[in-house]
């Protein structure tokens, strides 16, 4: 069985990807696993990375919404799409399981004139183009909120690394915390925009640490490897700041954290629900408005707190994010609400539509 993997450009549409890829081999190791990409894609540094076979296509960069624009993506596409029906022929592929991005679209196109079994997951709340049209080619499409309007979306959830999907962060608790030089037994704020950082949260964090060490709360700060790294003024006898450029090991800091202040990417919320650790959610203010989309059912299920990047503040942190951590009986309803709305076996179930979409095709 080969098992073509369509899913570039962000880190968003790749984990997913790489995820299903790592479950398909758990399953059977003989299974052959190609990806597909883009020169200017983050995958040809994390495919590689984790010892899968990339395959590169032209970029065709697509609208968000449907423009004048569109119109040019047809005859923009055909090369792309002849690249992929020779990788599909090349390998002979069985399915093709896309995450949406540049390189989904021509996969999907490719795979229906070649009659390969296409599976579609789409990650976010709101669906983009490419999982749009591809959603109609297939019976098979995962999606990762349970009131999506994708045609035919099953209710999975986002595949996840494994590091992320067993996380027992009780278990993990100490060693995490003496990884980042925290106290072991101090309630523990994580804060993070993203791999890249976030400027905004960064300023409204560092104000507002003085005031959180002073009520008995450390923090972790992934402030962003292309942010200026603040110089912690650590006194002596007060809760510990620890502020850092990245953090590579993200099931450590879900562990050593109490609660999170974070965006709301598709990925941070399928992580912080599988592993049951409570955020505030601040939703980054651009683009069309899914990642307040994606917090929004599990905050409405308990399990976090939901505010516009225009109002978070100093203030709001401490009136919002300080009682919760303060209160380990509301730390614990939260985080138990968070791990109930969480889909740790999203990757399985994944595994379980390809095989699903391959014996239907073989029935056909």
């Amino acid at each position: 069985m080969h098992v073509v993997l369509a899913g570039g450009g962000t880190a968003g549409h790749i984990e997913p990807a790489l995820a299903l890829a790592d479950a398909l081999r758990r399953q059977d190791p003989t299974v052959g696993i190609t990806a597909l990409g883009t020169e200017r894609g983050l995958e040809t540094r994390l495919v590689p990375e984790r010892g899968y076979h990339l395959e590169l296509i032209p970029a065709v960069p697509l609208p968000r919404k449907p423009t004048p624009e569109l119109i040019t993506v047809p005859g923009r596409l055909r090369g792309t799409i002849k690249a992929a029906e020779q990788i599909l022929e090349s390998t002979k592929a069985d399915c093709v399981a896309g995450f949406g991005g540049y390189v989904a679209l021509p996969a999907y196109l490719a795979a229906k004139r070649l009659g390969v079994p296409i599976v579609v997951h789409e990650a976010n709340a709101r669906p983009g183009l490419a999982n749009k049209i591809g959603s109609r080619y297939t019976r098979h499409v995962a999606v990762s909120t349970p009131d999506s309007k994708l045609r035919n979306a099953r209710y999975v959830g986002i595949p996840l690394r494994r590091a992320i999907a067993t996380l027992d962060r009780g278990a993990k608790r100490p060693e995490a915390r003496a990884a980042f030089g925290l106290d072991a037994n101090l309630p523990t704020l994580l804060v993070t925009g993203g791999s890249q950082g976030a400027r905004r949260l960064n300023e409204v964090v560092q104000q507002a640490v003085p005031h959180l060490q002073r009520a008995g709360i450390q923090i972790l700060h992934a402030v962003g490897p292309k942010n200026e790294l603040p110089q912690p003024d650590n006194m002596p006898g007060m809760p510990p700041y620890i502020p850092v450029p990245y953090v590579d090991r993200m099931d450590l800091a879900y562990a050593a954290a109490d609660m999170m202040l974070c965006r709301a990417g598709a990925m941070t919320v399928a992580e912080l629900s599988a592993v049951g650790l409570p955020a505030a959610y601040v939703p980054l203010p651009i683009g069309n408005g899914e990642q307040r989309l994606n917090a929004q059912p599990l905050v409405k299920a308990g399990g976090g707190l939901l505010v516009d990047d225009a109002e978070v503040s100093p203030d709001w942190i401490l009136s919002n994010v300080l009682p919760v951590l303060s209160d380990p009986h509301r730390l614990h309803d939260m985080a138990r609400a968070a791990a109930e709305f969480g889909r740790p076996d999203a990757d399985e179930l994944l595994v379980g539509m390809v095989y699903e979409a391959i014996a239907a095709r073989r029935g056909a």
